[in-house]
This record gives structure tokens, sequence and C-alpha cells, in this order.
């Protein structure tokens, strides 16, 4: 197979509500949330990571194409459809495919977010997310109990992101565009993250640019 060429996508992700992305619970300290968001372990400042925007484009276009393996939940094994083609195969017996066309890089927090959060954290001593508070319903008494932490991005929050498509001789090359655009674009209508039908994750992708040209969705 021979590559002909790389095309990059970047943007923003722009949080429209808060967004949850588990983290490790391995350095929680007495008292702390058990719900932490992932965070990169240098800096403590939370980003997404690339396994996540993928996974959720993944997931979404396997849906809307019934191509996900409805009795395990697996991803697709055919090793034959264009969500095989650009995202993987993932432990199909037999393909003739090829490397995986798609790269999505971790997505880091925007210069300006990261300056917003400084503020905050010196400010008012946030660091860096928001914890919101949920519980769960009696259904005899209609009382609020049993209240949870779930850590999370606040709604505001910009993440720079950036997709790679790998284009070999034989790819139609639109096509496989198309078929990220499409993933995108399901990814606004559903939701990123954890909660999403509590309305955590709802998100827009901004300033998007197809090899540092303006690029629409």
């Amino acid at each position: 197979m021979e590559l002909t060429k790389y095309m990059v996508i970047k943007g923003i992700i722009l949080c429209e509500t808060g967004l949850r992305i588990g983290g490790s619970k391995d350095d929680i300290e007495i008292g702390g949330n058990d719900n932490p968001i992932i965070r990169y372990p240098l800096t403590g400042l939370p980003y997404v990571p690339g396994s996540s925007l993928k996974g959720k484009m993944r997931a979404l276009l396997e849906l809307k194409y019934s191509l996900k393996t409805q009795r395990s939940g697996d991803p697709c094994t055919c090793g034959n459809c264009l969500v095989c083609k650009v995202f993987g195969t993932h432990k199909a017996a037999e393909s003739r495919l090829g490397p995986t066309r798609i790269i999505v890089r971790d997505a880091f927090l925007s210069p300006k977010s990261v300056n917003e959060f400084k503020a905050a954290n010196q400010d008012k001593g946030i660091f860096y997310s928001e914890v919101k508070y949920e519980n769960m319903v009696d259904r005899n008494t209609g009382k609020a109990g049993h209240p949870r932490p779930n850590e999370r991005v606040p709604a505001g929050t910009e993440f720079a992101f950036e997709i790679v498509l790998r284009i070999f001789k034989e790819d139609n090359e639109k096509d496989m565009l198309d078929f990220v655009k499409e993933g995108l674009q399901l990814v606004e209508k559903d939701y990123l993250g954890a909660c999403g039908s509590r309305g955590y994750g709802k998100v827009r992708f901004i300033n998007i640019t197809l090899d540092n040209e303006p690029f629409d969705l």
C-alpha cells in the first residue's frame, strides 16, 4: 500500500454543558472526590483523551449504519466496512484494509481556558473543575437522598483537538473525509464522555481547519 498524503483537521471542542471523562481513583486523598475526572499527571489540567473522541465517533457511526455487534456490544469486526477501514479492524479474523486511517490526538486545554482556570484557581480555589452533586429520588416519598459528587469540566471550557487522516493510493479521499465529518456531526448531536442522558457532555466543534484552511462540518 502506498501512503499518498496526510489530511489534518484541527479545531476547538467547546463544552456547552459540563463534561465528564473519568480518571483514576488511585491517588484520592481522604475526603477527596471518589469520582474524579482525567487529568494530565504533570500539570493536573483536564484533557480529552484521543481514545474518548475516536471511540465515540466510531460507536455512533456503527449505530447509525447497524454495524455494531448486537449481542456482545463490541465494535464491528467485519474487517470490510468503512468504519473498519477508517477506525481500525478491531480483532477482525481477516482483513485487507491495511492500516487504520484515522489518528485522533489527545485534546488539551486551549490557552484561553488555561488562563481562565488559573484565574479561578487563584481567586476561588477552584482546581480546574467543578463538582456537581446528584441524588436518587425515592419513588414513594419524592424525597432526594444518597447525594453523590461527580467532578466535571464546566461549561465554556475549550479543548484544542487534532485529527489526522491518512490517505492511501487506493482510498477514496472524499468518502473518508465525509465519513470523519459525519462522525463529528453525530458527536455534536449526541454527547461526549459520561452521563450524557443527565445533561453532561454536549459539545460543539468550532474554528475548524483542514490543512490550515477553514473547514465546515
